[in-house]
Parts: C-alpha cells; structure tokens; sequence
C-alpha cells in the first residue's frame, strides 16, 4: 500500500467522496422517516387490538400508507449506497473487508429479509392473520428496519473508533478478532440510539404537521388530534433521549476522536474549565468540559495541542503530529522490509525484528500518508455551524412537542382550557408543518458532524480517505455523480408527490366507521 498515494488520481478523490456523500444524504432523507413512522404506526394498531375501536384501525392503515411509500424509496438508494463500497473504495473494502462486511452481511440477511417478510403481512395481512399476529408484525416490521440501521450503525461506528481487529503483515489485511467488541463497542451503541432516538423526532414531526395540515383545512379531525398527542409524546421522549444520548456520544467523541471535538468547538488551544460557544463570542460556561468530561473542571485538547502533542490530565503523554506521521512511515517502511525479506527468506530474528517495529508503529499507520500535518485537521467551519444547527433544532422540538402536548391536553387547565387543538389560529398550524424541513436539516447536520469530523480518516488513524478509494478515472466517478443526482433527485421527487396525494385523499375509513 505504500505506493498507493502516487498511483491514484487526486480529483478522483474528491468526486468519490461527493458521490458517497450525495447518496448518504439523499438516503438519510428516508430513513428517518422510516423508523420514526414505524412506532407511530405502531401505537395506533395496538390502540385498535386493546379497544377494537375500527378508527384505531384505519388510522394504523393510513400511516402504514405513507410508510410503505417512503420505506420503497429508502430501500433503492441504500443498496446503492452499499455497492459504492466496491466500486470507488475498493482499497478500503480489500483492507478491512474482513470486518466492515460482516455486519452490513449481517444486515441483508437478517434484519432486510426480517422488514420484508413482515411488511408484506402487515399491509396484505389484515383479513388473513389473526389480529394479534397481524399486530405482530407492525411491529415487527418497525423492529427490522430498527435492526437493520443497528448493524450498518455498527459498521459505521467501527470506521470512527476500529475495535476487535488486529493487522495481519502477511495478508496486508486487518482481520477481525473479536466479533462482539466490534458489534457491541460502547461507540457503536451509543451511535445506534442517538441515531435512532433522533429519527423518531421526524418522524413525530411529520405526523404532527399532517394532522395539523387536516385540522387547518377543518377536515379528519378525530385523527388529527389523537395522531397529534400520540406524535408529540413520541416527539418529546425522542428529543429527551435525543439530548441524553447525544451527551453520551459527546464524550465518546472527547476520548476516541479529539480532533473532532476540537473542530465542533473550533478549539485551537484546549484547556480546564472550558466554555461551549453558543455562537462566536458567546459561550456558556464550562459546558464543553462537562459534555467532554462530566468535569467543569475537565481538560478538553484544542486544535494545536493534538498538533504539537500534550500530557493528559492522567500523565499519558500524546505525541505531535510530526511524531506520529514519521511513526506511520515507519510502519510502513518496515512493513515493505517485511514482505521483502519474507520472500527472499530472511532469517527469523530479523522478520521477528521487523515484526516488531512494525506492532510498536501500527496505531499510527494511516498518519504515514500525510504529507503535511495539517492534513489531520477537519474542516472546521462545517462541524461548528452543523453542531449548532442540530443542537438548537433540538432545542426547538423540545419546546414545541412539550407546547403541543399541553394545549392537547389542555393543561394546565388554569391556562389552556379555552383552547382547543382543533380551533387555534391557522398560524398555528403552519409553525408544525415549517417544522418538517427543519426536522430534516437537523438529522442531516448531525450525519455532516459525524463524517466531516472525522476527516482525513476513511478508518480512524489507520486508512485516509485518499488511500481508500479506488484507481479509477475521476471522469467516470463525476458522470455517475450527475447520475444519481439526477436519479436521487427525481426519486425524491416522485416520493413527495405520491405522499401529498395520498395526504390530500386522506385515511379509508371502513364501513363500521
């Protein structure tokens, strides 16, 4: 792999990644939906088993609607996204392909075939299966789709913190070791809720602004309003969960990536007792200490102490950038020396010698291929704004699923009985559908901190991306860009369309109704 940095086109690079991240992004436009829809639909089936109430019904079968609609679209861009692993970053799919495919082979098999067996019952099931098998499979279908982002979030956690793995000098490949560290690091876990806590809220969100939509053209009202309480309480336990687990993340983030932290602050030179800005130049007191630490007191490296190196407040002493990129080309060096002597059969003290020079350099790897130091900063303005943007949107929903549920439930009545959800002025519904795009750039800017933060790593501290991607030409990577924009577009297009006419028409209701 040492030659690997001279043999690849540089513009090929960089429309890998914008190709990668247009399907990320466009992906990520359904599944949170997705998930989210999926305990809304959920609740309302079980309300019908328990009271046998037919609108409880119909309600459940006007949601699943809209959820089959947007898990059809979610389910063509994310196949796509997984063959891009092959197609532009197939040196990284060669190196670590031993682990990273495990758990999205884990996903297609299981969790995929999972959703899709019990999705078919769940929309074609109703006068087929028993209501409680049939309740089942609602359910069940939601879990899937659950499981399914569960093991791709575990794929995805393994890049920013690589566990349970060891590099084998013989294979040039880093083969897997221990499969439960892999799918059950305290990173993938803490990713995995965060992650899906947060899809509930749009999916919440959209719920609500629908009702809204029914209640301010004075029609379905009996849905609206009952979706509207079930969506708020959903919405402000998931935004709640959301802030908490978004805490635990912070402090993953601190500990295994301080880079990343250092840029969502725009930290250049850390310290105790430090502030979380707010925007620039204003800044609550110690916050960033207590999110990276628990401790007011806590130390948080800035931009230049991991650059020139510092001593933790334990005594471990972290090396300069300079130290660990000579540290990487020594692991490189001597993993050539190694294979050479290998094939011309060297003596075993001296494979064992370069066997160890290379064991005692291997945590720095990746950095070997950085030609300057500067290339293990991320870009900083994109995490610090993307932070804000998706922690003051959670913010936002907390106050407005907590101001939902009280005027839908009138309480406190000393202040709210003369209000009724269905009767408010129209601005008021129109705040809970302007809320839907917002819903959306918050989940969106929570993915832009994750893997912009992580930048130069394609593996954190063992691959950069510009050693990750396949030899090809950039013309053929830009033309399936356009492409997909073009395909992406369109879909997405098409999807909104089929959702605001299956909106307008409204719920079916049954002839007991």
């Amino acid at each position: 792999m040492s030659d690997l940095l001279l043999n690849i086109d540089a513009s090929a690079v960089n429309w890998a990644r914008a190709q990668f991240a247009l399907t990320a992004i466009y992906h990520w436009l359904f599944v949170p939906l997705t998930l989210g829809l999926a305990v809304i639909m959920g609740i309302c089936e079980t309300r019908w088993y328990k009271t046998r109430d037919t609108f409880w019904r119909d309600t459940a079968k006007f949601w699943q609607r809209l959820f089959g609609i947007n898990f059809a679209m979610g389910v063509a861009t994310g196949i796509i996204l997984e063959f891009e692993f092959g197609t532009n970053w197939s040196n990284y799919s060669w190196f670590v392909g031993d682990i990273f495919g495990a758990p999205l082979a884990i996903e297609g098999i299981v969790a995929f075939f999972m959703e899709s067996t019990f999705v078919a019952v769940m929309y074609f099931g109703w006068k087929k299966v028993s209501p409680g098998f049939h309740l089942a499979s609602t359910w069940l279908t939601g879990l899937g789709a659950t499981i399914s982002a569960w093991w791709i979030l575990v794929a995805n956690a393994w890049m920013q913190h690589p566990v349970g793995c060891e590099f084998n000098p013989d294979t040039m490949r880093n083969e897997m070791v221990d499969f439960l560290a892999v799918a059950f690091s305290p990173f993938a876990v803490g990713k995995f809720f965060h992650t899906v806590i947060s899809a509930w809220i749009v999916g919440a969100v959209f719920v609500v602004a629908v009702s809204c939509w029914y209640l301010l053209k004075k029609r379905e009202v009996r849905l609206a309003k009952e979706s509207i309480k079930i969506g708020a309480l959903v919405g402000l336990i998931a935004a709640l969960g959301a802030a908490f687990t978004g805490h635990i993340s912070g402090q993953q983030v601190a500990k295994y990536q301080p880079m990343k932290m250092a840029a969502i602050e725009g930290l250049h030179n850390g310290g105790t007792e430090q502030g979380l800005a707010i925007i620039p130049g204003i800044e609550v007191p110690y916050a960033l200490s207590i999110m990276a630490t628990n401790d007011p007191q806590g130390f948080v490296p800035g931009i230049n102490d991991i650059l020139n190196g510092y001593v933790t407040p334990d005594g471990k002493t972290e090396p300069s950038m300079d130290e660990k990129i000579e540290r990487g080309k020594q692991a490189i060096t001597s993993l050539a020396a190694y294979r050479k002597a290998k094939k011309e059969g060297a003596d075993k003290a001296t494979l064992n010698d370069l066997l160890t020079t290379i064991q005692t350099n291997m945590p720095y790897f990746g950095y070997g291929y950085m030609k300057d130091r500067q290339d293990a900063v991320p870009p900083i303005a994109i995490n610090f704004w993307a932070f804000r943007m998706m922690v003051g949107l959670g913010c936002l929903f907390i106050l407005f699923f907590a101001a939902v549920l009280a005027v839908s439930y009138q309480f406190p009545k000393r202040f709210l009985q003369k209000y009724d959800m269905a009767a408010l002025p129209a601005w008021h519904y129109w705040i809970a559908i302007a809320l839907v795009p917002l819903a959306y750039i918050a989940s969106e800017s929570g993915w832009l901190v994750a893997e912009f933060g992580r930048q130069p790593w394609t593996i954190q501290d063992m691959l950069p991306t510009w050693v990750s991607v396949s030899d090809i030409q950039s013309s053929a990577v830009a033309l399936t860009f356009f492409l997909f924009l073009i395909l992406f577009t369109t879909m997405l297009a098409v999807e909104i369309n089929i959702l605001l006419k299956q909106i307008k028409k409204g719920p079916e209701y049954s002839a007991e109704a």
